[in-house]
C-alpha cells in the first residue's frame, strides 16, 4: 500500500514497478482468459477460457518472437499493466488453473477486473507526478491508495466490485488533471494570453493529414487517429488517454510531456529514431523496420 505522505517523493518508475508485465510469473492469462476474433490483428479466433493454441504447457508463447509474422499483431500491442502476475501469484496464491480446474473460471473472470484496476493505478500514478496537478495531489493520493487496496481483495470480492463506479471516480480526477496540465501549457505558450484549445475528444481523425501540426495541449481523449499522418507533429502536453494510434505515423513527432500515453498505444503506432517519447515509454523494435510513407 502506498502511503499518502510519500507520494510526492516517489519516482514514477518505482511506483510503477508492479504495474509492468512480468510474464515469467503469470499463468498465461491473457492467452486464455480473453477472447479474440480472427481479423487483421489475430490469425485465428478463440473464446473466453479457451487456451490459445500457441500457449505451451509452461505458459510461454510458442511463437513469441514471430507474433507479427504469424498474424498475431494484437498480442504485440496488449498490456495487462501487471495484472497477470498479480492474479496468478497474489490473488490465487500461485495455484495455476491447470492444478485446480475448479478455480479456472473464477481466475479468468478476475483477470480483466484486475487489469482495469492496474490501468487506473498507472494513470493515477502519472497524475501524481505532474507539477500542474499539485492542487489536487491529495485527492489523487487518496484514490490511488483506495485503488491499490482494491487490488488486494479476494477473488469473490473482486467479482462483486462495482468497477464502472470506481472508474468514474478515477476519471473525474484524471479530467481535472488534464485541464490543469493543458491550461498551464496554453498559458506558457502565449504568456498571459490563453492559446485556443484544440479539443477533439473522441473525434474521428482516421487517416487525417496532421504532418507538422502544432497540437500542443490538445484534448485527444479517445480520438480515432488510426493511420493518421502525425509526422513531425508537436503533441507536447496533449491528453492522449484512450487515443487510438493504430498504424498512425509518429515519425519525428514530439510526445514528450504528453499525458496518459501508454506503451500499448505506442506499440500500435509507427515511428522512428526521431520520435520523442516520454521517459516512461520504450521505442518499439518494429519501428526500426518501418518506412515512413
Amino acid at each position: 500500500m502506498f502511503q499518502n505522505q510519500d507520494h510526492p517523493k516517489l519516482k514514477q518508475d518505482s511506483i510503477r514497478s508492479n504495474l509492468r508485465v512480468d510474464c515469467e510469473n503469470c499463468f498465461g492469462l491473457c492467452c486464455v482468459a480473453l477472447a479474440f476474433a480472427a481479423s487483421v490483428d489475430f490469425a485465428i479466433g478463440k473464446d473466453i477460457g479457451k487456451a490459445c493454441p500457441n500457449l505451451e504447457e509452461d505458459f510461454r508463447c510458442g511463437i513469441h518472437k514471430n507474433l507479427r509474422q504469424e498474424g498475431f499483431n494484437g498480442c504485440t500491442v496488449f498490456d495487462c499493466f501487471g495484472a497477470g502476475q498479480k492474479v496468478s501469484q497474489v490473488t490465487f496464491g500461485g495455484v495455476d488453473w491447470h492444478e485446480d480446474p475448479d478455480t479456472a473460471k473464477k481466475m479468468f473472470d478476475v483477470f480483466p477486473i484486475m487489469q482495469q484496476l492496474h490501468e487506473m493505478l498507472w494513470y493515477l500514478t502519472e497524475a501524481l507526478t505532474l507539477k500542474a496537478s499539485q492542487p489536487i495531489h491529495e485527492e489523487i493520493s487518496i484514490l490511488l491508495d483506495e485503488t491499490e487496496r482494491l487490488t488486494g481483495l479476494s477473488p469473490d470480492s473482486l467479482l462483486e466490485l462495482d468497477v464502472p463506479a470506481h472508474r468514474a471516480a478515477v476519471n473525474a480526477l484524471l479530467l481535472k488533471t488534464s485541464e490543469l496540465v493543458r491550461t498551464e501549457s496554453h498559458l506558457r505558450e502565449k504568456g498571459s494570453k490563453k492559446r485556443e484549445k484544440f479539443d477533439r475528444r473522441g473525434a474521428d481523425l482516421i487517416g487525417s493529414k496532421l504532418k507538422g501540426a502544432d497540437i500542443r495541449g490538445a484534448n485527444l481523449r479517445g480520438a480515432y487517429l488510426i493511420a493518421a499522418d502525425l509526422r513531425d507533429a508537436d503533441l507536447r502536453s496533449a491528453d492522449l488517454i484512450g487515443a487510438d494510434f493504430r498504424d498512425a505515423d509518429l515519425s519525428g513527432a514530439d510526445l514528450t510531456g504528453s499525458i496518459f500515453l501508454t506503451q500499448v498505444q505506442i506499440n500500435a503506432a509507427k515511428g522512428d529514431a526521431q520520435t520523442k517519447l516520454p521517459d516512461s515509454l520504450s521505442r518499439p523494435a518494429h519501428w526500426f523496420t518501418f518506412k515512413s510513407f
